[in-house]
């Protein structure tokens, strides 16, 4: 080879081809399309007696659904009051005790005071309620000369009536202020029994009073716990323990002892009347005939003695004014309004005496002796 001839650059060796995946790519089998339609299906055979069951099946559960709509509402309707109840009773423990003073008539600048105090609504006793803070503040009061005790309601319980008659003794022999009684709408049975405290009664025209008996509703609905299936199995101490339940009917030996009860404590009734009308405590036997449950108007109360006047408050004012021998110009008539709670004013509730509580409805449905007027539903409360 000669010095001329070019040379040949060294050749890198060839790069062998890339191989190939093996296998192919991969190819989803397709799904045959959903058949919406299928010409073999053959509907069941008719049933039957198809109507009758759809129309029983259809009362049965509206039956479940208004039985549960029901408990839904009373359940809604008890945990509203005990809620109620509790906020009122949490905001009154924040406030004062002490009532307010509305001056209703008179001389606003006097310093002598005829205070009404009122009783209105079914009776349920409350040691440290609106009327028994009433009579203790009238009680404190020595500015306070005279009472007008306002009484509309239609009873209530044995106790509670008892109670508010008591504290009213204990402020008159306190005190030796007089207590004239003006009646309103209604001041039948345990309305009538704190009436006795008055030494003198009034009774507007239209005034239902009276009803001087005791009273214990008691309920049996054993047939229908039968009905319902429902059954009650109370472990007691002894056989009387269960004495007016309503899950059994009432045995005559039970009927026997509740009766010894109504009948002790209708003799305290009469005997209380007897104390506070003097025209009874002569003749015993008058009041017997009147000591039947009936209930009264004003002009049939006033023939057969059991109040004095028919007049209005105004017209009690004034004879507590001249019992106490004070001026009427130079004395002021109070009121005594609770401190509203945040739920009282944004309800009207309790302090207003214009619903009925959780605490009520129980009081209403335990078994217990009532000096209730039956014909008059209370619509509102006194505590």
């Amino acid at each position: 080879m000669s010095e001329n001839t070019p040379q040949t650059p060294p050749q890198s060796p060839p790069i062998p081809p890339r191989s190939r995946p093996t296998g192919g790519q991969y190819t989803p089998t397709p799904f045959p399309p959903p058949q919406y339609y299928q010409p073999h299906y053959q509907p069941p055979p008719a049933q039957s007696g198809g109507c009758s069951r759809f129309f029983l099946h259809a009362f049965i559960t509206l039956f479940v659904l208004g039985l549960v709509g029901v408990g839904i509402l009373v359940g809604c309707f008890f945990l509203f009051s005990i809620a109620t109840e509790g906020m009122n009773e949490l905001m009154a423990d924040m406030q004062e005790k002490t009532l307010t003073e509305k001056v209703i008539a008179g001389n606003s600048s006097a310093k002598d005071k005829v205070a009404v105090i009122t009783i209105s609504g079914m009776i349920v006793s409350s040691a440290d309620g609106y009327v028994a803070r009433q009579i203790r503040q009238a009680s404190e009061d020595t500015r306070v000369k005279a009472i007008v005790l306002r009484v509309d309601s239609p009873g209530g319980t044995m106790s509670g009536s008892d109670y508010y008659l008591h504290l009213l003794k204990q402020m008159k022999s306190k005190r030796k202020v007089p207590i004239v009684v003006s009646m309103g709408g209604t001041a039948a049975s345990g309305g009538y029994y704190v009436s006795m405290v008055g030494e003198e009664i009034y009774a507007e025209p239209s005034t239902i009073t009276g009803s001087i008996g005791v009273i214990a509703s008691l309920f049996d609905a054993s047939e229908l716990m039968k009905t319902i299936g429902v059954e009650m199995t109370p472990i007691v101490s002894g056989p009387h323990k269960t004495m007016g339940s309503f899950t059994k009917p009432m045995t005559e030996e039970e009927r026997a002892l509740w009766q010894r009860l109504i009948d002790d404590n209708f003799d305290r009734f009469k005997s209380i009347i007897r104390e506070g009308r003097k025209r009874f405590a002569d003749n015993p036997e008058e009041l017997d005939k009147l000591a039947t449950g009936e209930i009264f108007t004003a002009n049939d109360a006033v023939a057969n003695g059991l109040i004095d006047k028919i007049g209005f408050l105004d017209d009690a004012i004034e004879r507590a004014g001249r019992l106490a021998n004070i001026v009427e110009r130079e004395y002021k008539v109070i009121q005594y309004k609770p401190k509203l709670s945040f739920m009282d004013a944004l309800l009207e509730g309790r302090a207003s005496n214009q619903l009925v509580s959780g605490k009520t409805m129980f009081e209403m449905t335990t078994p217990r002796i009532y000096l209730l007027c039956p014909q008059v539903i209370p619509v509102h409360e006194t505590e």
